[in-house]
């Protein structure tokens, strides 16, 4: 019986063989040592450089700080049984902290996280290279992408060039440069992990390169090159429980740093592009309902902006912006952020299965419900809705145009589709409603198609797709 089992055992695998085509690696037929010859593998050459342009920053700030147990006593808890006891005014104490930041003009411009020096009384600047100490300024700040430039006085200082982020590749070795800890100038090596990183929560705008080389506290502003000693980067943050690192930094690309900071040196702000929109991306069995599946999905208009002198409208999807494909509304968010204000744009849409253009400038980024006679519980099953006709009774904006969602059937359809109460539907498919007629009259075009159901919900617009 072992003989049989054996036998098929060694069957199995000879029939496997014949089936999977393996590609075999060359032979290794020779390895090199560095060593040899008295050649050692560095990367010293390209990094001496761009650690020159590598500076130290301190800042000190003034911070308000309440008495814990005054506190206590002020609330309305404590306070029936001691009854009111002054306070104790707020104390104000000096808080420091550390961070870098990279040289990128000869006289005296850096740039750094905006989180490193925002709110700062005073910031001290260290260079690399020497222990002599400057008294920096803000020339701007820009919380969206967490960039700020200071600036410093003193000439011919070492500047960093600066690379095109756009030719970065994932396992390109890189390097962290700056000050973690306060222990000052260090260097860690590691890989690009991934690039084009979004909605990680940090900053509004985001386009992060994913990286292992460590990247600690203080180490916020300095630089990430790459093994050429070229800037690719800014580290600005990293994912960590413990606040060390795990082998996950981000930095903020180059390309974008090069914009920003040019901007903020020259005018002290940012003037951005502005579209007017909310948008999603394209999830799920929304896909089904668009020709094309990916893009950036329009959730709302603004009032007077440039989506509506362009006459966009919920649930259109945005698939180009002159000749650039938008694979998502990170992608879209980024790219309009990145355009100046006033800029004339081509934007090309999905809207009922069919492609359609339309140029507009970008602009500057700076009632009861009244319930029906019956409410009407059969136009989506599990849904209760009214019509609205005072808003104010229900702390709704005062223009709020839509159907009035007051209650959903627990185990219905609507509630396994997402709805709560306290949705306002306020369009289905291309079709806007502002009644319970409108909304039935909408859901029944296309009978037994998928519809996408857009609702106010909170201050923001959700999507659900129904049958």
């Amino acid at each position: 019986m072992k003989k049989i089992l054996l036998f098929l055992f060694l069957s199995d695998i000879w029939l496997c063989a014949e089936t999977i085509n393996i590609v075999q690696a060359p032979n290794i037929t020779q390895r090199t040592n560095p060593a040899e010859g008295g050649v050692i593998l560095s990367y010293h050459d390209a990094i001496k450089n761009a650690k020159k342009s590598v500076v130290n920053i301190a800042t000190t700030s003034t911070v308000t700080v309440n008495n814990q147990l005054d506190l206590m006593f002020n609330d309305p808890f404590f306070r029936q049984f001691f009854g009111e006891t002054p306070l104790a005014r707020p104390q104000e104490r000096q808080s420091t902290s550390l961070g870098s930041g990279v040289i990128i003009s000869s006289d005296g411009y850096i740039v750094t996280n905006n989180h490193v020096v925002s709110g700062a009384d005073e910031i001290v600047v260290t260079l690399s290279d020497g222990d002599k100490e400057y008294k920096a300024k803000i020339i701007g700040l820009d919380s969206n992408t967490d960039l700020a430039v200071i600036k410093i006085d003193e000439k011919n200082l070492q500047t960093i060039p600066f690379a095109n982020s756009d030719n970065l590749q994932e396992g390109d070795v890189v390097f962290a440069l700056g000050n973690p800890f306060g222990i000052g100038s260090a260097i860690t090596q590691g890989i690009i992990s991934a690039l084009n990183k979004n909605r990680m929560g940090i900053n509004k705008y985001e386009n992060f390169i994913q990286t292992d080389a460590s990247i600690n506290p203080g180490n916020s502003g300095g630089a990430l090159i790459d093994s050429r000693g070229a800037l690719i980067g800014i580290n600005s943050a990293i994912l960590s429980r413990s606040g060390d690192n795990n082998g996950i930094g981000f930095a903020i690309p180059s390309n974008m740093v090069r914009k920003i900071a040019s901007s903020l040196a020259a005018k002290g702000k940012i003037e951005r592009g502005y579209l007017g929109v909310k948008i999603n991306d394209l999830t799920g069995e929304l896909k089904e309902i668009y020709t094309n599946k990916e893009g950036a999905l329009i959730m709302g208009v603004e009032e007077k902006s440039a989506a509506e002198a362009a006459k966009l409208k919920i649930g259109d999807l945005i698939i180009k912006i002159n000749n650039t494909n938008i694979k998502n509304a990170s992608e879209l968010a980024n790219l309009i952020a990145d355009l100046s204000s006033e800029e004339k744009i081509s934007i090309t849409y999905e809207r009922s299965n069919k492609i359609q253009t339309v140029s507009v400038k970008l602009h500057k980024t700076d009632g009861d419900i009244a319930a029906s006679n019956e409410p009407d519980k059969n136009i989506i099953d599990g849904l209760t809705l009214e019509n609205i006709t005072n808003a104010s009774k229900y702390n709704l904006p005062k223009n709020i145009k839509g159907v009035l969602v007051t209650n959903v059937k627990e185990n219905s359809k609507a509630a396994k589709a997402g709805f709560i109460a306290g949705d306002i539907i306020i369009q289905v498919g291309e079709t806007a409603v502002a009644s319970i007629d409108e909304l039935k009259a909408a859901l029944n075009k296309n009978k037994g198609a998928k519809k996408a159901v857009y609702l106010q919900r909170r201050n923001g617009v959700a999507v659900i797709v129904i049958e």
